[in-house]
């Protein structure tokens, strides 16, 4: 594999050199997948660490997306269902987040390339540290408006569609709109997506070829690309 770490680097030069940045698209999704294989692959290597080295390849990624121009990316990092993994590998999860978003503030390449931080979904059921964290990164970040990573956490796709009919629909309740107001932008502006472009492009690793209630409503007009490859080899 050392032998082999030059050669990937000049065609990864030579890939990147023929791309045309005009027609990159806009917003990338991912769906992170892999992890937890990549520590069974390992042998007996507790699944923790297939997510730290997850973490590792998402600041690549990143990387790669500023060199291209990609300047929105939201990634999948822990789904609802991800709740009812066990009790040690959640609770490692939660460290790890916790970690993660504190180092966000001290972190020389988010500020640099000023990428802004935000994480979406069900925040309410993360422990209070985790959410404290959270915004820690979020605050840091604020004032930066050239990029932006969305970090879907405690997300599913129907229950965002839940939540944002329930807005809408106490909007209604109150007066302050009528049924017939209703339409997709307004459907838009209540998701926890509000106010960003459809992502152009949906990824996902590990094989599966399905979305898992990954932005079910935003990817409808979305390119959908699947492979192989587990997220800690991209």
């Amino acid at each position: 594999m050392i032998l082999l770490q030059p050669l990937y680097s000049v065609y990864e030069w030579y890939i990147s050199k023929n791309l045309e940045k005009d027609k990159m698209p806009k917003h990338v999704a991912i769906i992170m997948d892999g992890n937890r294989r990549y520590s069974k692959m390992q042998g007996n290597l507790n699944a923790i660490e297939g997510h730290k080295r997850g973490v590792d390849t998402l600041e690549n990624v990143l990387e790669w997306c500023i060199d291209l121009g990609i300047n929105i990316v939201t990634v999948y990092a822990f789904s609802t269902e991800n709740f009812k993994r066990s009790e040690k590998e959640v609770e490692d999860l939660m460290k790890l987040f916790v970690d993660s978003f504190l180092s966000i503030s001290s972190n020389k390449k988010i500020h640099k390339n000023e990428v802004r931080l935000k994480a979406v979904g069900r925040l309410d059921l993360f422990p209070e540290e985790v959410r404290d964290a959270i915004k820690d990164a979020e605050k840091s970040t604020e004032k930066y408006d050239k990029r932006l990573i969305n970090i879907a956490m405690g997300y599913d796709g129907r229950v965002e569609i839940v939540d944002a009919f329930k807005k809408i629909a106490a909007k209604v309740k109150s007066g302050e709109i009528n049924p017939e107001d209703i339409d997709e932008n307004m459907i838009n502006e209540n998701l926890y997506t509000a106010g960003l472009e459809d992502p152009n492009l949906v990824i996902r690793t590990s094989g599966d070829e399905r979305l898992s209630g990954f932005l079910l409503w935003q990817s409808s007009y979305s390119e959908l690309f699947f492979t192989v490859c587990l997220w800690t080899d991209v």
